[in-house]
């Protein structure tokens, strides 16, 4: 269950030191009642980072959803990057468009690097690959997904708010199939 909400706050703000990379919600998502984000405890966490390179990622609605969209935007805004998370690469383009957030997609299983597959072949493949969304925004396939020394604590794709590209996350683990079959989806 993890700390309770006070403690965790107060853990970022005084055990994280100032420009330190970290990933909030390795697993699981802001703070909601189901729907709609939790904007006083995203401000408080955006506010305990504040120095810090703090990261996280969404599902949350922000095309239909006004309150949530203001809640990332916010947090962008106050330097905790909050990555609007799309299931696959049109959804992605939809989200980009709001300009509220960076953007990351789930892409096709074939994307993934295969177990014993050379670094230089699984390069070679995936060059032939498309690397655009369907409105042609750049996509950058997660590091960590391919290179082994490569993880969320060395990385910092993700935290650049900057960033043009869509970074991808090929289908992987026990629901490849079910990823894949979305990521394939052509729809937003």
């Amino acid at each position: 269950m993890g700390l309770p909400w006070q403690e965790f706050i107060a853990a970022v703000k005084t055990k994280i030191i100032k420009g330190a990379l970290w990933r909030h919600n390795v697993a699981g998502d802001l703070q909601s009642d189901g729907i709609t984000i939790d904007a006083d405890k995203l401000a408080d966490l955006t506010k305990a980072n504040k120095g810090k390179r703090g990261f996280t990622y969404t599902h949350h609605n922000t095309l239909n959803h006004a309150a949530n969209r203001e809640a990332v935007k916010a947090a962008n805004a106050g330097g905790f990057t909050v990555n609007l998370s799309a299931n696959n690469l049109a959804h992605a383009d939809a989200l980009a468009a709001q300009n509220i957030a960076p953007v990351a997609s789930v892409l096709p299983a074939e994307y993934q690097r295969c177990k014993n597959e050379p670094l230089a072949d699984y390069k070679r493949r995936v060059a032939t690959l498309p690397k655009t969304t369907p409105d042609g925004r750049p996509v950058t396939i997660c590091p960590a997904t391919f290179i082994d020394v490569v993880n969320c604590a060395n990385c910092g794709l993700c935290q650049n708010q900057n960033r043009k590209a869509i970074v991808g996350f090929p289908a992987h683990g026990f629901r490849t199939k079910k990823a894949d079959k979305i990521a394939r989806e052509n729809n937003a």
